[in-house]
């Protein structure tokens, strides 16, 4: 059962990587914005005035491709993941070597979470000091990192369950 609770767990971060890359597909105009909203700095005062701000289209477009870009590759190599564990699932030792992908998927999921919200938009770009956007796109962005690294601790626990 243990092992079927960690596959439906990286089906579910599959999935996170999947709805949120088709919703910034479909929203291309929303997450463009969002992406500039941080990188402008101009939802708090006098933050479009840093030497830090950029309104290049340039690197707002880059960074919003490699968003859905990251968003995909954790979907895909979750999937691939939780396929290859659906696969090892009634072979004890395959088991855990069949995790590989689906934490590898969590991994680039973490990577952009932090790397693309809490070191560049929050640090970089100060976005902790924009009132509208700190709760909204930190917020969630902190609990979905904080799910995903959760989930893949515990995917990551040796499973001694007997195979059923």
């Amino acid at each position: 059962m243990l092992r079927a609770v960690k596959i439906a767990l990286i089906a579910s971060v599959a999935l996170w990587g999947y709805v949120g890359a088709l919703g910034n597909i479909l929203d291309w105009e929303g997450t463009i914005g969002g992406v500039s909203a941080a990188a402008t700095m101009s939802t708090w005062e006098g933050g479009g005035d840093s030497w830090r701000a950029t309104d290049s289209s340039f690197l707002i477009t880059l960074a919003a491709i490699l968003i859905v870009a990251f968003k995909l590759t954790s979907a895909i190599l979750c999937s691939m993941g939780a396929m290859a564990m659906v696969r090892a699932y009634g072979k004890s030792d395959a088991f855990d070597d069949s995790k590989r992908l689906a934490l590898t998927g969590c991994g680039v999921a973490i990577l952009l979470l932090f790397g693309g919200w809490i070191l560049f938009a929050e640090t970089w770009f100060e976005m902790w000091r924009s009132e509208p956007l700190r709760d909204l796109s930190l917020g969630s962005a902190f609990r979905y990192l904080g799910s995903i690294a959760v989930i893949a601790i515990f995917v990551a626990l040796k499973d001694d369950e007997r195979a059923a």
